[in-house]
């Protein structure tokens, strides 16, 4: 399958200044997700989307040519992931090639592996939208979620209320922000948000976390730490 791996990088953080080349174990985080790139498409096909002149020499100096520097107007605290695709792949189609499909793979999760990104890719057929990756919800809306009504009172956001215990409701997925598998037909049509022919990755908590915080990070640094004793 001929993919096109995306990474954006934009420069600015707020959560974690400088994040996506911050050092994480000795190693800039975005290094991390090239690496799982690596293990699923030549260099060619590894697109790091940035705004950010330190982010590209960081990313060059680890031997992976930027192909273009994106655009300012894409680079603002408002700007979207969907028009970033979007700019990224017309850039290679301009340029005559075509893709089966699209990865999106975002710096913050360090722990995301080649070997996550391949079983997902064997998910991925094209009559769907994407595969993407997810995680099980701690905060399930049939037990631990609850809603507010038009008199001020809470109800609980999905069912009935009637589970006693967490692990009799039906299993609730979340978003882990790790791997996203995208027909690059859909992607052109509407934004990740439209789509409704969504086939899940499920992978398991610590490899589903996304670096938001400073606590995420300090979080990483421990699991980091204990894989080396």
């Amino acid at each position: 399958m001929n993919v096109l791996v995306i990474i954006p990088a934009r420069g600015g953080s707020k959560g974690i200044p400088g994040k996506n080349i911050k050092p994480l174990h000795g190693k800039p985080l975005i290094c991390y997700t090239i690496d799982a790139a690596r293990c699923i498409a030549d260099d060619n096909h590894i697109c790091v989307s940035t705004d950010d002149k330190r982010i590209i020499e960081i990313v060059e100096d680890y031997g992976l040519k930027v192909p273009f520097v994106r655009p300012s107007s894409l680079a603002t605290d408002t700007s979207g992931t969907y028009e970033v695709l979007l700019h990224a792949l017309k850039f290679y189609e301009d340029k005559g090639e075509y893709f089966d499909a699209v990865i999106l793979l975002q710096a913050t999760s360090p722990f995301r592996t080649g070997v996550h990104i391949k079983e997902a890719l064997n998910l991925y057929s094209n009559d769907i939208d994407m595969v993407v990756s997810v995680k099980e919800t701690e905060a399930n809306p049939y037990y631990l979620c609850f809603e507010e009504d038009a008199s001020g009172m809470l109800h609980i956001s999905k069912g009935d209320g009637h589970y006693t215990r967490r692990q009799d409701c039906p299993p609730v997925y979340e978003y882990n922000g790790a791997i996203y598998v995208i027909n690059p037909e859909s992607l052109k049509r509407m934004p990740l948000s439209k789509f409704s022919k969504r086939r899940k990755y499920l992978m398991d908590r610590e490899h589903s976390l996304d670096l938001d915080t400073m606590l995420d990070w300090q979080v990483a640094e421990l699991i980091f730490n204990d894989m080396d004793l």
